[in-house]
C-alpha cells in the first residue's frame, strides 16, 4: 500500500470521556481522527485509559460523553457483532481444545457460512500469517509467536474493517517481541487494513506506526508520527515517556538563545527572550570534548556498556548529563560537552505555579484546606472592609455577598517539602508522576482532595508513594479571580 495516498477517515471519536461509576474519569475529552489503512498506537503507561479507548472502539464499553463514528455513522448504540471490527488481545483467548483449522473457522461457522467457503477462507487467513501448514496442529503444541498468529488468522478472517491489537506481544520474551514487531508490521502492509494497537512499550510503538497517540491520566498528550513525537515532544511528559531525555529549566536569554546547566546554548527555537523553558537534549546529541572545548564542564561519574553505545553520566555543577558514545569515558575524568543548536528542543515550562480556585463560606474564610488558611479576603477587593456585623461591604456600603467572591491559592513548586510522616504535612496524596531535570526531580502529587499539585524536590521519591506536603502558611499567595 502506498503510504503517501490520501486516505479517508474511517474512526472519529469527538470529545470522548468515559468515566466509572464511582465518578472516575479513566478517559477525558479524546478526539482522534483514524484514516483507511492506518497504523495507530495508542502508547501510555498503566492506567491512563488507552485499553478503555481501545474497548469503546470494539463496542465492550460506552462512552459516557462525545461522538464515535464509524465511516462517518455514530455507532455508540452498536454491538460489537454489529460492528466490522475485531480484537487481538493479550492472551490471545485461543480454544484450547480446538485445532488450529476449527480455531481460526470459529466466527465463519457462527455464521453459518457453506463450508466450502470456511475452508478456503481459513487457508488463506493462515496463508497471510505464514502458517498454511498447521491446520490440523494443536493449540497446546504450539509457540507463543504461533499462538499470537493464529489469534492474528482468527480475527482477520472475518474481513473486519479495522483491526485492534491490546498488547498482543506483551506475553512475549524479548527476542520473539522484536521479531513479532516486524512481522506485524509487514502484516499490515499486506492486509491494507486499518490497525489500532495499544501498548506502554515505546519501541514497539516506534517501529511499527504510522500514527502515535501519547496519552497520560486519560487524556492525549501529542498525537504524530514516530518522527514528531521523537524530535519534537510538546511537553515534558512526552520527551520523558519517548526515548531517554536530559530535561533542564531554563530561560530564552535571546534570539534563538538558551540558558541551562549554567552557561548559554544557540537553539534553533525561537521563543521570547525572558520565557521560562524546559530544554530537552536527547543523550546522543551531547558530544563529549575537552574540557576546554565544551560549553559546560563536568566530571564523569558512570559509565555502563550498553552494547551499541556506552551510556555515560556527566555531573556539571548541581546537573547530571548522560550522553550515548560510541567511545568510553574514564571515570572521574573532566570533560567537556558540546550540544548542536539542532539537539536543543524547547518546550515552554509547564506548571511553575500551582494554583487552586476556592470560594469562601458565609464567614468570609477559604473553603480551600478547610478554612484553616489566614486570608484577609478585604484586602484583595479594592474599597472593601468589613462592617461591624462582620460583613465584607464594598467602599460604596454595599454588601459583597460570598458566593460572588473566588481566590486563586498560588503556591511555588520550590516552596513544597514532601515527607513520609503522613501527619507531618497539610495535604496528603500519592505520586502520580515523576521527571528528572537535570537537577531535581519534578514530581506530580495527586492529594486526597483530588488536586494535583506540582513539587521540586532533589531526593528521588517512588511512583504511587504516600506523601504529606509541608507547605508554609506564609507561602501561599492569594488573588481575586474575576
Amino acid at each position: 500500500m502506498d503510504r503517501n495516498t490520501t486516505r479517508e477517515n474511517i474512526i472519529e471519536l469527538k470529545h470522548i470521556s468515559r468515566t466509572f461509576d464511582d465518578g472516575f474519569r479513566v478517559v477525558d475529552d479524546f478526539n482522534l481522527t483514524v484514516q483507511r489503512g492506518e497504523f495507530v498506537t495508542f502508547l501510555g503507561p498503566s492506567g491512563c485509559g488507552k485499553t478503555t479507548t481501545l474497548r469503546m472502539i470494539a463496542g465492550f464499553d460506552k462512552p459516557t460523553e462525545g461522538e464515535l463514528l464509524l465511516n462517518g455513522e455514530d455507532i455508540r448504540d452498536l454491538p460489537p457483532n454489529k460492528r466490522p471490527i475485531n480484537t487481538v488481545f493479550q492472551r490471545y483467548a485461543l480454544f484450547p481444545h480446538l485445532n488450529v483449522f476449527e480455531n481460526v473457522a470459529f466466527g465463519l461457522k457462527l455464521k453459518k457460512l457453506p463450508k466450502t467457503d470456511i475452508i478456503k477462507k481459513v487457508k488463506k487467513a493462515l496463508e497471510m500469517v505464514d502458517l498454511e501448514d498447521f491446520e490440523d496442529r494443536g493449540i497446546q503444541t504450539l509457540s507463543g509467536g504461533q499462538q499470537q498468529r493464529i489469534a492474528i488468522a482468527r480475527a482477520i478472517v472475518n474481513e473486519p474493517e479495522i483491526l485492534l491489537l491490546d498488547e498482543p506481544l506483551g506475553a512475549l520474551d524479548l527476542k520473539m517481541r522484536k521479531e513479532m514487531q516486524l512481522e506485524l508490521k509487514g502484516m499490515h502492509e499486506k492486509l491494507g487494513i486499518t490497525f489500532i494497537y495499544v501498548t506502554h512499550d515505546q519501541e514497539e510503538a516506534l517501529t511499527m506506526s504510522d500514527k502515535i497517540v501519547v496519552m497520560s491520566e486519560g487524556k492525549i498528550q501529542q498525537i504524530g508520527t514516530p518522527e514528531d513525537i521523537y524530535n519534537e515532544p510538546k511537553n515534558a511528559f512526552v520527551a520523558d515517556f519517548i526515548g531517554e531525555s536530559n530535561i533542564f529549566s531554563g530561560i530564552m536569554t535571546g534570539k534563538c538563545k538558551v540558558r541551562f546547566c549554567g552557561a548559554e546554548f544557540e537553539c534553533v527555537d525561537d521563543v521570547e527572550h525572558g520565557t521560562m523553558i524546559d530544554a530537552v537534549v536527547r543523550p546522543e546529541d551531547v558530544t563529549i570534548t575537552a574540557p576546554e572545548q565544551g560549553i559546560i564542564r563536568g566530571v564523569v561519574t558512570s559509565v555502563i556498556f550498553k552494547g551499541v553505545h556506552y551510556e555515560i553520566t556527566v555531573k556539571s555543577g548541581k546537573n547530571e548529563i548522560v550522553v550515548q558514545s560510541t567511545r568510553k569515558a574514564e571515570l572521574s575524568a573532566a570533560v567537556g560537552l558540546y550540544i548542536e543548536p539542532e539537539g536543543i528542543h524547547i518546550m515552554l515550562a509547564e506548571n511553575t505555579i500551582n494554583r487552586i480556585e476556592s470560594g469562601v463560606d458565609k464567614e468570609y474564610r477559604l473553603n480551600f484546606l478547610g478554612g484553616m488558611l489566614d486570608c484577609d479576603i478585604s484586602s484583595l477587593i479594592a474599597g472593601a472592609s468589613f462592617n461591624t456585623d462582620g460583613v465584607l461591604v464594598d467602599a460604596h456600603g454595599d454588601v459583597i455577598e460570598p458566593d460572588r467572591i473566588k481566590v486563586m491559592v498560588s503556591v511555588k513548586p520550590d516552596d513544597i517539602t514532601m515527607s513520609d510522616d503522613k501527619e507531618a504535612g497539610i495535604l496528603r496524596g500519592h505520586i502520580i508522576n515523576l521527571i528528572y531535570k537535570g537537577d531535581h526531580y519534578s514530581y506530580v502529587v495527586r492529594t486526597e482532595e483530588d488536586e494535583d499539585f506540582i513539587v521540586s524536590d532533589e531526593y528521588l521519591w517512588n511512583m504511587d508513594d504516600y506523601v504529606s506536603l509541608l507547605i508554609p502558611k506564609e507561602k501561599f499567595h492569594y488573588t481575586l479571580k474575576k
